[in-house]
């Protein structure tokens, strides 16, 4: 946790003390300069947010308004790793770097932990988690390193389930799966977890009768019209779905992220033919847009 002793340098600056010597203090006229220091960027968020000199926006800000930007900028930094963009990645990589340095000064400015503590935090669990590396233990291959890893994780989750308050309910396997995951994802972590006690499907063929299973009572709702069934089934058969590449190794949110590269990609075909023919899309019509969507779906299996 920090220290609030403070030590001014003939440079001007007063530093809060902490191992990292992080969360600087600074007059209004301190002159800012980039830097290739990681204590630069705690020094810069550290004035945004001083409440007499700092950003009005970034002073109102607190976990629960910043918590989508952290997700915003992750999103962001995978997307620019599927464009092989490596100048973008660089620049993506910093945005996110600023969200734990953000969330850091906003628990050091209520006393909770600073940067310091995050980064002992996880090297600490690093060290823990990689014995094969850092200890005694023995890792030939990649598997049995991941093994060994979800070996710690989940003695992890027991001695953080028997800190629990006595009159706390009971633990649950899925408790730590977070929420904010992307559905597919979560929905891919969930089975997986509940798979680790040998709750499963026993093979990829009966995963695939449970999605067309899943797939039938679709079909019966829709039948039925019933617009709270259909949601229903339609969940539990995207549920299904993210098993089946589950069992498949296939990272469902990956496929379909690709899936809709591939529609962008195509769809922008389509579009672009329209215009070589001098048609309005929305005038084009289903038959002719379809002629052109199987145009480039042609290319793409000539091309494999």
């Amino acid at each position: 946790m920090m220290d609030m002793g403070a030590d001014e340098t003939a440079s001007g600056w007063v530093w809060v003390s902490t191992a990292l010597s992080f969360g600087p203090h600074f007059s209004s006229e301190t002159a800012m300069q980039p830097s290739r220091e990681l204590s630069r960027l705690v020094e810069i968020m550290a004035r945004l947010r001083d409440p007499k000199t700092g950003c009005p926006w970034d002073i109102e800000q607190d976990f629960s308004t910043i918590k989508n930007y952290t997700i915003e900028e992750a999103y962001e930094v995978a997307d620019a790793i599927d464009r092989e963009d490596f100048d973008d990645l660089r620049d993506e990589l910093g945005d996110l770097l600023l969200q734990p340095v953000y969330h850091a000064q906003m628990a050091s400015e209520r006393g909770l932990f600073d940067l310091g503590d995050v980064i002992e935090a996880v090297t600490t669990k690093m060290i823990r988690r990689h014995p094969h590396v850092f200890g005694p233990d023995a890792a030939n291959d990649a598997a049995a390193a991941k093994d060994r890893w979800d070996a710690i994780k989940a003695e992890e989750r027991a001695r953080k389930a028997a800190k629990r308050p006595a009159d706390a309910p009971p633990p649950s396997l899925l408790d730590d799966v977070p929420h904010v995951l992307p559905a597919l994802a979560r929905a891919e972590k969930l089975a997986k977890r509940a798979a680790s006690v040998g709750f499963d499907w026993p093979d990829t063929a009966a995963v695939l009768e449970k999605a067309d299973e899943e797939l039938g009572e679709v079909a019966s709702a829709i039948m039925a019209d019933d617009k709270a069934a259909i949601a229903e089934e339609l969940g539990d058969l995207l549920f299904a779905i993210a098993n089946l590449a589950r069992h498949l190794d296939v990272d469902p949110e990956a496929a379909l992220r690709d899936a809709n590269g591939k529609f962008t990609r195509r769809f922008a075909y389509v579009e672009a033919r329209a215009r070589e023919d001098g048609v309005a899309l929305k005038d084009a019509g289903l038959e002719r847009m379809d002629g052109y969507w199987n145009e480039i779906r042609a290319q793409d299996k000539a091309a494999e």
